[in-house]
């Protein structure tokens, strides 16, 4: 959503989101006190502590009563929190974040599509296709595609009818949308080898190729791994 069209609490969490994971105030530091954020950003104190429990549930700040805020520790912050992982994506290329965002997605990505391939559903198919279409539709514009991308991957998800890896739906979602922020490349290199790598996994889900879909789920992990590192 552009800047522009968001409430003045949301600018702010991005704005002191940004300020923390980038390094203004040292893990273990308190923030300036409320009164101080509300010259700050001349705002209201009502307005300052929604910011402040939203910076609490991405665990980029702990508030103590009576104390105040103060910032957490980098192996607390919620990594699976997508504007916390494209805040951080954007501040510094760290290898060792972008190599454990590939273990995760290794793990779990290659075994969503095999068992997507074993149990989807033709009701399901057509809601991967529908996604895949809306990719190809939307291929130049950012924000479509990219909510475009996410519904594939969901769709995918849906499909493994596994209801423990569903509960994980959020936590995956947050993680390929920050990837997918970063690796939007709709040069005629890079975009059509996305749609072409997606309808390969989508093709082979409807084809029950067990094998088949494992390796269009690596191949996509693969390619949007170097596309992230050309995008740092």
């Amino acid at each position: 959503m552009p800047q522009s069209e968001m409430s003045k609490t949301d600018r702010l969490i991005i704005e002191l989101g940004k300020q923390i994971v980038h390094g203004k105030y040292i893990p273990g530091s308190a923030l300036p006190a409320e009164t101080d954020l509300c010259e700050e950003f001349n705002t209201s104190r009502n307005i300052i502590r929604e910011v402040l429990r939203a910076l609490a549930a991405k665990r980029l700040v702990e508030v103590q009563r009576y104390r105040g805020a103060f910032v957490t520790f980098r192996n607390q912050w919620s990594y699976l929190d997508s504007d916390v992982l494209q805040w951080i994506l954007e501040y510094d290329y760290d290898p060792r974040l972008i190599a454990s965002m590939n273990e995760v997605r290794h793990l779990v990505e290659p075994s969503m599509a095999r068992w997507a391939a074993e149990r989807a559903t033709p009701t399901e198919l057509v809601q991967i296709e529908r996604a895949l279409n809306d990719m190809v539709i939307h291929s130049q514009d950012r924000e479509a595609f990219n909510q475009a991308d996410i519904r594939f991957h969901q769709a995918i998800l849906v499909a493994t009818h596994n209801p423990i890896l569903q509960q994980l739906g959020v936590a995956i979602s947050s993680l390929q949308h920050a990837v997918f922020e970063r690796t939007y490349m709709p040069d005629e290199d890079n975009m059509p080898r996305t749609l072409r790598e997606h309808k390969d996994l989508y093709d082979a889900v409807r084809h029950q190729d067990i094998s088949a879909a494992e390796k269009a789920a690596l191949a996509m992990i693969a390619s949007s791994t170097q596309r992230l590192k050309e995008s740092i």
